[in-house]
């Protein structure tokens, strides 16, 4: 955190100070972590009273204020610390934010977007520019109104680069991130289906996600991928330079060649221009599991080089990646020679159908088993996408589907009209159901993948069949 004093934080907030003086205030310096979990306060801290849909942060300023905190921001006065009460929390923590960043006008601050992948392509950026200076990103996937200025509290004088997750379940949810984080570089990743049940239409998804480009200043610049015609086109939506990535010829940094070894790694050969400067070719190898990280790492070069950094280095850095959110494409080898891969963070179908062809690319000559679980916000299209990713398992030639839950059923339906036969589709009611069926018939040199949208049971499956003690990679 940026030091500031309380006064400061009541001047940019507009709320009124309970329990101190403007002397006092002026006095009292916060320069620890900013907080909306009490648990997660700690010295000079300032904790941050949301109220949610369950429970009321207020109840919990005294434990914030055990943990270490020495403020707190609050929609009404309460005893235990000095505080900022303000009419509204969420408004007044996103002008905190924008507070922040505004005593950072040298901060190059870059945000992420897209249906699927923004979480694996903030990491790998992360690893990549602070390989160059300070960096903070979002930690695990903190891409909303609360999550980004969580985020952006936590730079500090020294930090060089920022990035930002920017998630959306509506239109002008992107627009509202990029007020409290103005941004100089987006990156649209794709725009596909998640939420599609929240949005009402892919064409709604869209122009959520372009409120990103949108929102970029002339002097930005605007990384699209070239192989999506809907992000490809919002180059006309932004004042920013633009720079297509992609596999095609249109795309400005391309990737070819694009090779899988026998884990399911990418290896491709990158060329083009960026900033005015001829890029390769260069071979890249990323130690990440599925093709889908192929554009992901394509975004990422443009921005690092965008940034300033050198190819080379861009290279090297890409080559050490890790994954740094748990629970996506986390690979464990068992000692009996299972591999599992946790992929159960979320899911919609665009990262399904990504995370099935990195098990088929994993699993060559290997009996693979596909765990998946529902994908939710679908609205009316839930059922028709469900059985699609049943359809495409067996296409792929996934040896055993294993469906878990009464919403993804008509995965298993999907399968068995594609062709599927016998024990090869199965489904089950739950994650313990589940895992008794793979603890009876796994078998030496099997991989296993565990998918489904939010659901702690098959995370937990996942764990449990992957014995977290062994190493991940």
């Amino acid at each position: 955190m940026i030091p500031l004093s309380l006064k400061e934080v009541a001047e940019l907030t507009g709320g009124r100070l309970h329990g101190i003086d403007d002397q006092e205030a002026a006095a009292l310096v916060i320069d620890g972590p900013v907080v909306t979990d009490s648990r997660e306060s700690g010295p000079g801290g300032l904790y941050v009273a949301r109220i949610g849909e369950a429970l009321d942060g207020h109840r919990f300023v005294g434990a914030a204020r055990d943990a270490g905190a020495v403020a707190a921001l609050t929609g009404r006065e309460v005893p235990e610390l000095p505080c900022v009460v303000v009419d509204d929390v969420q408004d007044a923590f996103a002008a905190l934010a924008r507070g922040v960043l505004d005593r950072r006008p040298d901060l190059t601050v870059i945000g992420i977007t897209g249906s699927s992948g923004k979480t694996s392509t903030k990491d790998l950026l992360a690893s990549v520019l602070s390989t160059a200076g300070p960096t903070v990103a979002p930690v695990g996937s903190f891409n909303g109104e609360v999550g980004v200025p969580l985020t952006v509290c936590r730079i500090t004088a020294q930090t060089r680069f920022l990035v930002v997750e920017m998630g959306a379940r509506g239109e002008g949810h992107i627009e509202y991130l990029t007020a409290m984080a103005p941004l100089r570089i987006g990156a649209v990743l794709n725009v596909g289906t998640a939420h599609v049940g929240e949005f009402g239409s892919r064409e709604a998804i869209a122009r959520a996600k372009a409120e990103l480009v949108d929102a970029l200043p002339e002097h930005g610049l605007a990384v699209l991928n070239a192989d999506d015609p809907v992000v490809k086109a919002m180059t006309a939506q932004t004042r920013a330079r633009t720079l297509l990535v992609g596999t095609g010829a249109d795309a400005g940094l391309r990737a070819e060649d694009v090779e899988l070894d026998e884990a399911g790694r990418p290896s491709f050969t990158v060329s083009g221009e960026v900033v005015g400067t001829r890029v390769g070719p260069v071979r890249v190898s990323l130690p990440l599991h599925g093709e889908h990280h192929v554009g992901n790492a394509l975004a990422v070069i443009a921005i690092a080089l965008e940034c300033g950094l050198a190819m080379p280095d861009i290279v090297a850095a890409l080559a050490v990646a890790k994954p740094a959110s748990r629970w996506r494409m986390e690979v464990t080898e068992r000692p009996d020679g299972v591999t599992i891969v946790n992929d159960a963070y979320n899911a919609n179908p665009d990262s399904m159908r990504a995370a099935l062809k990195a098990l088929a690319a994993m699993g060559r000559g290997r009996r693979t088993w596909a765990v998946l679980g529902s994908m939710l916000e679908l609205g009316d299209e839930s059922v028709a996408e469900h059985d699609a990713i049943g359809r495409l398992a067996v296409r792929l030639n996934v040896s055993r589907l294993v469906v878990v839950g009464e919403t993804a059923r008509p995965m298993a339906s999907g399968a068995q009209h594609e062709g599927s036969w016998g024990d090869e589709v199965v489904w089950v009611p739950d994650a313990d159901t589940a895992h008794a069926l793979l603890a009876a018939e796994l078998q030496p040199g099997d991989v296993v993948l565990l998918k489904s949208s939010r659901d702690a049971g098959l995370r937990w499956l996942g764990d449990r069949l992957a014995d977290v003690t062994e190493e991940t990679t």
